[in-house]
């Protein structure tokens, strides 16, 4: 990913907002430093990442230490990650791996996924030179992996030591046993990234065959796993991240981890899933193979309606560590923030949309004012509005006035209706819904107030929205 300069400190004119809203997650110490603010965690319930941190800690030497980490997009995940891996970088080496970047998203299995984590393990190591066997791995290993990869149809082939192998090139030392595994992996990450369509016979003989590549997961895990204790002390972590991303249909989820979560947890080694929300609330959840840690989003009202200034603080906390506050009159930062409704990206999103407003107004103005502001809301209030509409990702299609009436019920506090359903599950996929402070309560997203104060779903004056 293409890395854009640190600036010194906040953006100093609306010129500059590109350089510190980039909504790509905070990767660096220095950018952790400049740009993260701890107060989100007094307002989200608990650090998370240190509840993690210290599970991995204590895990170290012992049993592998899995778990699920879910919350809504944008609402900073992948940099709670960095901070994670950061906090045990002493003891675990972390692999950092994203689902919807390098399979199909739409026609991945769970042996795609178990084939990237040990592509990406293996890479990793090569990286830093820990080298499984010294780099003499074993002809039987290399053998039943690509026994395993290869269809029985293909016969580009050579036998080494009694064993079938492909002839793919790059790696360590050209010819060696280990340079062959390289290029079976190597060839493993192209297919799967881009497989699409695939034939109902090879699906079912992959899958009649998991069991298998879950021991020659096993075994080359614990291969890497010795080359890095030698080498550094330390253990690996896998972390499979961007599971929540919209492009990933509920039904691939549940098959991943509802069908074959067995298959993750007998593997031997720490790892740590990103999932959504709503799979983590669903009926199902109970056959979810992990613990679930939740990282929630910041409250900008209370559960009466009424501003929540120590949420709202934190947030313009975050903010204001990026662009400088007297680049907006008075009030619009304020305004931004509570349409954002504590959610990081679509804050930035707004104030990187009201920024363009306000330069290419004619004349051009130096600050955020109102009517800037204003197109910038109207323009994610519309984003939402559309997210409330029937969704080729959503498990089952909820008409809208079902959804309607659960988010009143939410708004009013009728706790014995947000118990979670099918509606709620796609309002929570959709942002409509939040979740706060880690006591399981729910509110309505303010842009979403606004939409049923305009249908008269609420009353014109109930409070809780964007004005």
């Amino acid at each position: 990913m293409r890395r854009f300069p640190i600036p010194d400190g906040p953006a100093k004119d609306l010129d500059s907002f590109y350089l510190t809203l980039r909504s790509e997650p905070l990767s660096t110490p220095e950018e952790l430093t400049r740009f993260y603010r701890p107060e989100l965690l007094k307002v989200r319930g608990e650090d998370t990442v240190a509840v993690l941190s210290r599970k991995l800690q204590e895990s170290f030497g012992t049993i592998p230490f899995q778990a699920f980490v879910m919350g809504h997009p944008g609402v900073g995940k992948s940099t709670e990650i960095w901070r994670l891996t950061d906090r045990v970088k002493a003891q675990q080496v972390a692999v950092r791996i994203s689902v919807a970047d390098e399979l199909n998203p739409s026609s991945f299995k769970v042996f795609d996924v178990l084939l990237l984590m040990l592509v990406s393990l293996v890479e990793r190591a090569k990286e830093l030179e820990a080298l499984p066997f010294g780099g003499k791995v074993p002809a039987d290993l290399v053998a039943d992996i690509m026994n395993w990869v290869q269809p029985p149809q293909v016969k580009t082939t050579e036998t080494l030591g009694g064993h079938v192998l492909g002839e793919v090139g790059a790696g360590v030392k050209e010819g060696s046993l280990w340079a062959k595994l390289l290029g079976i992996l190597a060839s493993v990450k192209g297919q799967i990234k881009y497989a699409a369509e695939r034939k109902a016979e090879t699906l079912e003989y992959s899958l009649q065959r998991l069991s298998t590549l879950v021991g020659l997961c096993n075994r080359l895990i614990d291969a890497c796993s010795r080359a890095l204790e030698e080498k550094s002390g330390k253990e690996w972590l896998l972390i499979v991240e961007d599971l929540d991303k919209k492009v990933i249909s509920p039904q691939a989820l549940r098959e991943l981890f509802l069908d074959y979560g067995g298959v993750f947890s007998s593997l031997r080694v720490s790892i740590i899933f990103t999932i959504p929300v709503w799979l983590a609330y669903s009926p199902e959840a109970e056959k979810l193979p992990f613990d679930k840690n939740m990282i929630h989003d910041a409250p900008l009202f209370d559960r009466l309606h009424a501003p929540f200034e120590v949420g709202r603080s934190a947030v313009r906390s975050v903010l204001e560590a990026r662009v400088e506050p007297g680049l907006f009159e008075k009030g619009q930062m304020t305004r931004l923030i509570v349409a954002s409704g504590g959610n990081l990206r679509d804050l930035f999103t707004m104030v990187q949309e009201a920024s363009y407003a306000a330069v290419l107004r004619n004349p051009p103005s130096k600050t955020i004012e109102a009517e800037d502001a204003t197109k910038a809301i109207n323009k994610m209030r519309w984003d939402y509005r559309m997210r409330l509409g029937q969704s080729p990702f959503d498990a089952e299609q909820i008409p809208y006035p079902i959804k309607a009436e659960r988010l009143v019920a939410i708004y009013n506090g009728q706790l014995n209706r947000d118990v979670p359903d099918p509606a709620i599950y796609s309002l929570l996929r959709a942002r409509a819904v939040q979740e706060f402070n880690g006591k399981g309560w729910y509110g309505v997203h303010p842009l979403v107030v606004d939409i049923l104060k305009d249908q008269e779903h609420l009353p014109a004056d109930a409070p809780g929205g964007t004005e």
